[in-house]
Order: C-alpha cells, then sequence, then structure tokens
C-alpha cells in the first residue's frame, strides 16, 4: 500500500533568481535564470514524498487572491492532494523572494501576513488516525501544534521540522511531536549549544521523543538509546541547497511510514536531499524514488 501522508504549514508563492553571487551591499543584479512556484517547508517536503512515491494531503491556509489560487493550483499540479486548504476571505497569501548563488547558497525573504486568520478549528483532524504519518512545519504554530497533539493522542508518527523560527515556537511544538529534526542553527538556538553533539543530548533531555540534526554535506546525526549515531551525506556537486531540507524532511517522514530503521531513513533522505542539491530549482528539483535508489547502489 502507497503510504498516506499529511503535511501541515504555511504556503508560500516563490520567485527564484539564480544569480552570480549574493551581493553584500546595496546593487542591482542581473540573474541568470528565474523560476516561480508555491512552496513553503512542509508543502515542498510532500511535493518531494509525491516524487519518492507517497501520497499526500496538505493542510495550509491562503489568502482569497490570486496568488493564493497560483499556490493551490502550482502544488496541485505537483500531485498533493489539497482538498482541505483554507482560502481566507480578504486575506493575503505569503510572498517569497530567494536568491540562489552559484556556490549554491541562498537568500529567502518571505512575507507572512500576520493577519491571515491563525485559527486551526477548522481543520479536520479526526482524519490524522487515518494517516500512516505526518509532516508539521513551524510557521503556522497554531495549527501546528493542534495537528501533533492530535497525532500524539492517536499514536501516528508525526515528524516536526524544526528550523529557525519567533521566540517560543520550537519550545512549543518540539515536545509534542514523535519525532523532531532540527536544523543545526534551531538546535543550537533551542539548547544553547554549539557543539553538535552536546546540544543532542540537551535536546534528548528535553523532549519525549527522538531527536534528530540535519548538518547539510556532513549528514544527518541523532541520539539513540543513549549513543550518538550519524549517516554522512553522499559527495554532490552542489547547485542549489534550496529546499534541501525540505526534501530531507520529506523522505525522511516517507521512511518512517514505509517502517524504515532510523538508520535506513537517514541514509534515504541523505540521498534525495543530496540529489536535490545538483538541480536549480528548489522543490522542482527533487529527485525520483530510482534516482535516489541508483545513488544509494553506488
Amino acid at each position: 500500500m502507497t503510504p498516506r501522508i499529511l503535511c501541515v504549514g504555511a504556503a508560500t508563492f516563490d520567485t527564484i533568481f539564480k544569480v552570480p553571487a549574493i551581493p553584500a551591499t546595496p546593487t542591482k543584479v542581473l540573474p541568470t535564470a528565474c523560476i516561480q512556484q508555491a512552496g513553503g517547508m512542509a508543502a515542498s517536503g510532500g511535493a518531494a514524498i509525491v516524487r519518492l512515491g507517497g501520497r499526500v494531503e496538505y493542510w495550509t491556509r491562503v489568502g482569497d487572491d490570486d496568488t493564493g489560487r497560483r499556490i493551490i493550483a502550482d502544488l496541485s499540479a505537483a500531485g498533493l492532494d489539497l482538498t482541505r486548504v483554507r482560502q481566507v476571505p480578504g486575506g493575503r497569501s505569503t510572498l517569497c523572494t530567494i536568491l540562489v548563488d552559484d556556490a549554491g547558497g541562498r537568500l529567502v525573504v518571505p512575507y507572512y501576513d500576520p493577519d491571515l486568520d491563525p485559527d486551526p478549528g477548522w481543520l479536520p483532524v479526526d482524519e490524522i488516525k487515518r494517516c500512516d504519518a505526518l509532516l508539521v512545519d513551524a510557521r503556522w504554530t497554531a495549527g501546528a501544534a493542534r495537528v501533533l497533539e492530535t497525532a500524539r493522542d492517536a499514536g501516528v508518527p508525526a515528524v516536526f521540522d524544526a528550523d529557525i523560527s519567533p521566540a517560543g515556537v520550537l519550545e512549543t511544538l518540539a515536545p509534542l511531536a514523535s519525532h523532531v529534526v532540527f536544523s543545526e542553527p534551531a538546535l543550537g538556538a533551542f539548547t544553547n549549544h554549539a557543539d553538535v553533539d552536546s546540544a543532542l543530548r540537551a535536546a534528548t533531555a528535553r523532549l519525549p521523543g527522538f531527536v534528530g540534526v540535519t548538518l547539510g554535506a556532513r549528514g544527518f546525526r541523532w541520539l539513540e538509546n543513549g549513543k550518538l549515531h550519524a549517516v554522512p551525506a553522499p559527495e554532490v556537486a552542489v547547485v542549489d541547497t534550496l529546499s534541501a531540507g525540505d526534501v530531507f524532511h520529506g523522505a525522511f517522514t516517507l521512511a518512517l511510514a514505509e517502517k524504515m530503521t532510523i538508520a535506513d531513513a537517514g541514509r534515504f533522505a541523505c540521498a534525495a536531499a543530496s540529489l536535490k542539491c545538483t538541480r536549480f530549482g528548489g522543490r522542482a528539483a527533487a529527485p525520483t524514488r530510482s534516482e535516489v535508489a541508483a545513488l544509494l547502489r553506488r
């Protein structure tokens, strides 16, 4: 059976420019390429899951504007089920401008409308018990908390993509998830530890579930039964790191839904994220299942 995965977060409409370098001073930059597409952390993770063979339903809210309609159309075209998306009357959908330089680095500038109704009361949480796993990001705190609490009570695995967030968000959401996968900066901010292994131990002492951290080209580390474990990331020629973390979290969630071990899930997710980095285009560059399998064989 194809795993059914629910993704929940804040959707964006992205304009992505490829530039020679990200400027350090005010200037005009002429891009060498440009694409526009819907995104967001959980949305991009969900698109990666679809590419890797999973089924994804995506819960979010957007404005009832042209941007919101483009977001719904674009993510639907990527294979996500957006039946449950709420279009907020009078709301303004999130816009994001992104620069990706020739070294693969990026500068991300999102604008989230503070007046976009955050109330999660409309979410059909009774359906969560029928899912195989969840992927939740930190960009819609009220919705994430409601979904994570329901998944916890239903015993459904829920991965929280713990990235840098406003004060208090990680502290609110991380304890609710069965699996918390931090970015390295977010783990440091959450624990006030610069050393990754010390930070992992500190976070594990504070959280009831699994704790891991993505380290980019250095792979993935986690603490299990009191022992530190790691899997490396395959070496690749980096073109664009945008959405690599989202692809990792999507692949990791799919692997959990498929009952892989943590080590195998980490290897699978590292391979998927590494392949994404070899192509320009953010989430649109997520790999297929056969591409990941071929890289793992090598």
